[in-house]
């Protein structure tokens, strides 16, 4: 799933306020989408003999919401990425990404978990798409895995894997599912890391562009909905400020790296690599394939802690570096002002070519949304940079008064805070002139151990998809021009760092049998998706 990653350090209260300078390595909590688990308050078992119990429309109640409240032509779906669900991880002539290599280093994943077989979807994609059918989805954000084409990054073709798209494609289309393609989602071709230390390249560029340009090509016939690369910000944060995901650099990280200085490096080639692709389609296919194409942006909400002018800027300052980092320059043509006041000769700077390349580069922009945090001044000095995060100069807050900002779900990073998603869409709309929006990410976890029967009555994420839809909805009646909404995910399946001790589908998948069981949540999706016709 997406990964919002976000560094805090915590003072004694737990879940208190946080400060973003030097505290004693106990004090220091890593708050990221899937990195760390921890056991939930209510994750408690019952017996695996439990009765499973029936569910359906009598168990979900739909309130006030259903397909018609939405505008005409509006798409749901759900979403995932070819890592987590696929398998066949190194078979059938895929080659490694920097994601195979990463799980190998011990401890990393929760319990040593890896892809190699997750939930199987390379075999059971067609029970995968009838179970989306059934529930009345119209579409499946699904990403294409890189070496699974190219399994050097380039050069020779792996047909295996092409066929693979092609029966997926193809069977969606027969089944009424709209395919919408993501071409990457955290998973480098290891390849490349090891000829020119991949994304930290320019070299990326131009094979990112004809690997895309091939994609284009070879399915573009049959899909008309186009992502180049899900949350970007991750990648660059998480893989080059503290090496806690692929390909685990970071300033004293044990592969090297410099944490004031790659992340910006590795975001600038990320955006020039989305830019080459886009315009490779607008010159070659779109007029003639007619699709669209964009980018998957991940984005918090930033709430100021208190009405302070200092907090107010401190937020916005916040989502100038989270989401700016990418829309603002495909949007406007240059990065945020605070950041080009802030990280001054650290941050790249795009050429004119570039510019006309980077400027306008998306027909609409993918927001992945989950949770909202309060955020405060901390009245820190000026400091040596030292790294991305740090140049923030933001704290991070989960309570104001003592009062929480919402429940937390599994996951130490998820806060239920659906008003978060009225503001992140409106913000959107507000400072971005109104793009055309696809909320593509939007879930919650509950922990890996619950046993089938408890798992099944996933009333807590009913209720969560219940409160942050009524929210979307609120922002397209205020004028948000948002044409769908993919809910995270359809299985519960490989969640990155924390393994198989997460789950976040609206299915249930038994890990050691990979049959699936959907839960109360997608019976509710299915309830108010139903068509009156």
């Amino acid at each position: 799933m997406a990964c919002a990653a976000l560094y805090c350090r915590l003072s004694n209260a737990a879940f208190g306020r946080v400060v973003n300078h030097p505290m004693p390595s106990t004090l220091l909590l890593l708050v990221t989408v899937g990195i760390l688990a921890v056991q939930s308050a209510t994750g408690v078992s019952r017996s695996t003999t439990d009765v499973v119990p029936t569910l359906s429309a009598s168990h979900t109640g739909t309130g006030d919401l259903s397909r018609e409240k939405f505008p005409k032509g509006f798409v749901f779906g759900t979403a995932a990425s070819a890592y987590q669900v696929e398998g066949m991880a190194l078979k059938d002539g895929r080659g490694p990404s920097i994601w195979d290599a990463f799980i190998r280093i011990p401890g990393e994943i929760k319990n040593n978990a890896t892809a190699a077989v997750t939930v199987d979807e390379y075999h059971r994609y067609k029970e995968d798409v009838n179970i989306m059918k059934k529930m009345n989805f119209d579409a499946y954000r699904f990403s294409i895995s890189w070496s699974r084409i190219f399994p050097e990054g380039s050069g020779k073709v792996n047909w295996k894997g092409v066929a693979y798209y092609n029966r997926l494609i193809d069977y969606m289309i027969q089944q009424g599912i709209t395919p919408y393609a993501n071409l990457y989602h955290y998973d480098l071709p290891e390849a490349l890391e090891q000829r020119y230390n991949g994304l930290l390249s320019k070299n990326v560029v131009a094979d990112y562009a004809n690997y895309a340009e091939f994609c284009f090509k070879t399915f573009g016939d049959r899909v008309k909905n186009w992502f180049t690369f899900n949350e970007p910000r991750v990648v660059a944060s998480l893989g080059y400020d503290d090496g806690i995901f692929a390909p685990a650099r970071c300033t004293n990280c044990a592969a090297g790296g410099n944490s004031a200085t790659e992340p910006y490096i590795v975001a600038h080639n990320l955006i020039l690599s989305h830019a080459a692709a886009v315009k490779i389609y607008r010159d070659k296919y779109q007029a003639t394939q007619r699709g669209r194409i964009g980018i998957l942006l991940d984005f918090v909400w930033y709430e100021p802690l208190t009405n302070s002018t200092a907090d107010e800027a401190a937020a916005e300052r916040s989502r100038d570096f989270h989401l700016g980092w990418f829309l603002y320059p495909i949007t406007y043509g240059e990065y945020p002002t605070s950041m080009q006041e802030i990280v001054k000769e650290r941050l790249p700077v795009f050429t004119p070519e570039e510019i006309k390349m980077v400027k306008g580069s998306i027909d609409y922009v993918g927001i992945n949304q989950y949770t909202a945090y309060y955020m405060y001044d901390p009245h820190i000095p000026n400091q040596k940079p030292t790294r991305y995060q740090l140049d923030w100069n933001a704290g991070f807050a989960f309570e104001r008064n003592g009062v929480p900002i919402g429940p937390r779900a599994y996951s130490q990073w998820l806060y239920i805070v659906p008003w978060g998603m009225y503001k992140a869409v409106t913000y959107v709309k507000e400072k971005y002139s109104n793009p055309t929006i696809i909320l593509s990410e939007n879930g919650m976890d509950d922990p890996g151990n619950l046993t089938l029967p408890a798992g099944l009555h996933d009333t807590t994420r009913l209720n969560y998809y219940k409160s942050y839809l009524s929210e979307l909805k609120r922002a397209i009646d205020d004028g948000a021009t948002v044409i769908g909404y993919f809910a995270w995910s359809l299985l519960d399946n490989f969640e990155w760092k924390l393994g198989y001790t997460s789950r976040f589908g609206i299915v249930y998948v038994d890990f050691k049998t990979l049959k699936r069981y959907p839960k109360m949540s997608a019976y509710w999706f299915r309830d108010i998706l139903k068509r009156k016709n």
